[in-house]
């Protein structure tokens, strides 16, 4: 089984891609072709994907039973003792700090106050 997941990608490869694979929804294809035609499919992909995004999962004979590859996405996957894990970037730490935070009121609530001094 092959799946296929294409973000902001030109029609017209998405319309190359139904040649061998049903689209099940928008960007979304899957199939059975043979790895030779898969591979090429992929190097396809790579080549017209412009600024898009790419995600290519198939069955293989590994524990997992799958693998995947990647084009332009921003998460990696990586072997991690035989098995593949996808590496997500850590956020900007610089951007985290610089952003404003709320500051806390200090001092009591209304609502405490209100229980304190038996008022409803």
């Amino acid at each position: 089984m092959t799946v296929i997941v294409l973000t902001n990608c030109p029609a017209g490869l998405r319309g190359f891609l139904t040649r061998w694979l049903l689209e099940i929804s928008a960007g979304v294809f899957v199939g059975n072709p043979s790895a030779r035609i898969r591979d090429v499919l992929w190097n396809e992909v790579q080549q017209y994907a412009g600024q898009g995004r790419a995600l290519l999962a198939h069955t293989t004979n590994n524990e997992q039973g799958y693998t995947f590859r990647t084009h332009d996405h921003a998460w990696q996957p990586i072997d991690h003792d035989g098995a593949t894990l996808i590496h997500r970037p850590a956020p900007d730490a610089r951007a985290a700090a610089s952003a404003p935070q709320a500051e806390q009121p200090s001092g009591w609530s209304r609502a405490s106050k209100r229980r304190r001094f038996g008022r409803r």
